[in-house]
């Protein structure tokens, strides 16, 4: 009896282990239909086994200007909902906030000191100062700011990795220091856009490779089941009158 029961128990395991494996080669299309596995489409075949073949690159590269402005739309957004940052000094770390915000019409960046954290949004009437982003010259990083030139800031790597700075007025800097570094991705990213510079941070890249392939698997779900030539069809001849308009003023019954 207990032999027969630790022989079923050993068959269930070698079956359980069996479907662990088969489900992770299953296909989408085929659990979705019940229909058993079937050969790779083209498009299916260009997307997996040739992510670097010429059509699909094509395709990617015209896909990321469209990415491109959607992810600067984001990053403005989150500029126009605004951000609390930490005021660093020499003496005392982390003890005091301020808040900066981009109107919406992107043409002005309301600041000014706060009383605590905040994590909600402060309104543009309580923001005192303001810079006009015409004024603005350049956005620089790490050790090109003006407040890690302080004795002792550039040994401190996570501050570099998180300050950022603003310049305007040709000799004006307003200093930032992000809460971390998807906050500094953010910003720095939305301030090049407004710059009319590209966005070259971490995020974005990481941002654009995720929505670029997200679009491109859209995409060639609309080529399931269609068969795609090897070569391009003939175009079809001109037609012999281009004297035809469809009026759609009359009425049909």
């Amino acid at each position: 009896m207990v032999h027969s029961f630790n022989t079923h128990c050993v068959h269930v395991e070698k079956k359980q282990k069996w479907y662990a494996t088969q489900s992770v080669t299953l296909r989408f299309n085929t659990v979705g239909s019940g229909r058993p596995h079937r050969p790779l489409l083209k498009s299916e075949m260009l997307s997996q086994e040739d992510p670097k073949s010429r059509p699909m690159l094509e395709l990617r590269e015209k896909l990321q200007p469209e990415v491109t402005e959607l992810i600067k739309r984001q990053r403005l957004n989150h500029l126009c909902e605004g951000t609390c940052f930490r005021k660093i000094s020499a003496r005392r770390r982390q003890d005091k906030f301020w808040y900066c915000r981009l109107s919406p019409n992107h043409k002005v960046l309301h600041y000014g000191d706060i009383e605590e954290f905040s994590q909600g949004q402060i309104s543009h009437d309580s923001l005192q100062e303001k810079v006009t982003v015409a004024d603005i010259k350049a956005v620089v990083t790490g050790k090109d700011c003006p407040h890690m030139r302080e004795k002792g800031a550039l040994k401190n790597k996570e501050l570099l990795e998180l300050a950022f700075s603003i310049l305007h007025n040709s000799d004006e800097y307003l200093n930032f220091i992000a809460p971390d570094k998807h906050e500094f991705c953010i910003w720095t990213d939305g301030l090049n856009a407004l710059l009319g510079k590209e966005m070259t941070s971490e995020l974005t890249k990481s941002d654009m490779d995720t929505l670029v392939t997200m679009e491109l698997k859209l995409r060639l779900l609309d080529l399931e089941n269609i068969q795609i030539p090897d070569v391009p069809p003939p175009v079809p001849k001109e037609p012999s009158t281009y004297d035809f308009v469809y009026d759609f003023t009359q009425q049909h019954t």
